[in-house]
């Protein structure tokens, strides 16, 4: 189930029964299981959800979808809003699986030296610079291998131990929370941010949901505490 906007509405709902009939909810930590695709440095959202549950499963055995966040993924720039998109070999449909990424191109160190640039001046960036670092020299074929790997050092820097299984097969009508489609890397994302301080936020403005990475290297360790408070639309 969902709980209040915030614990103080959730201490007072004996009190005020119809308190808690709000337009948005936090996502609770609850026995629940939910299907999640594999995201290259997910977004803010995603890292949301995949916390929320006790039980994930991340999907593998889809066709790969192009123009998704599946192999690409939005910081903050000097200039704004950039992706960083992972070169892969697409011929006819194939599985997530079976995605190969392109070796002629350096994109591992384009993306790292991107990511130094946009948050070498943040709160945090110095303080994770090592780790971070750590999942651009992972050398593999699979698209899917090195967004895993990715997943697991991100868990690390957050402090959190997530266990999740891959699907077998695709199944279009999955048993679990599908979120499958929750996610699009074109428009706005399902959920509610809270703002919080970004490099170049007085330039442009706030900047929801990017990769978690710009959540990582601005707000540090509260970066956990503001995934637990992402409100769903």
């Amino acid at each position: 189930m969902l709980r209040c906007a915030s614990q103080k509405d959730a201490a007072t709902i004996g009190a005020r029964g119809n308190r808690c009939k709000l337009k948005h909810f936090i996502i609770q930590k609850r026995k629940m299981k939910v299907l999640l695709p594999v995201f290259y440095l997910p977004p803010i959202s995603w890292f949301a959800v995949f916390l929320l549950a006790d039980d994930v499963v991340l999907e593998q055995s889809e066709n790969f979808p192009k123009q998704t966040y599946r192999n690409r993924a939005t910081i903050y720039g000097a200039n704004g809003r950039l992706s960083l998109i992972v070169p892969i070999h697409h011929n006819g449909k194939r599985r997530m699986s079976e995605i190969e990424v392109s070796k002629r191109e350096k994109w591992q160190k384009l993306h790292w030296k991107s990511i130094k640039t946009a948050y070498q001046s943040s709160p945090y960036f110095e303080f994770y610079e090592n780790k971070l670092a750590e999942i651009f020299t992972f050398e593999t074929d699979s698209l899917l291998e090195f967004s895993l790997n990715a997943v697991a050092i991100l868990q690390k820097i957050l402090k959190t131990d997530i266990d999740y299984s891959l699907t077998n097969e695709y199944e279009s009508t999955p048993t679990e929370e599908d979120f499958r489609g929750r996610f699009s890397a074109k428009q706005q994302a399902e959920f509610e941010m809270p703002e919080y301080y970004q490099t170049f936020s007085d330039k442009f403005g706030f900047e929801a949901d990017l990769s978690v990475i710009d959540l990582i290297c601005n707000k540090g360790p509260e970066s956990l505490t503001y995934l637990n408070n992402i409100i769903i639309k």
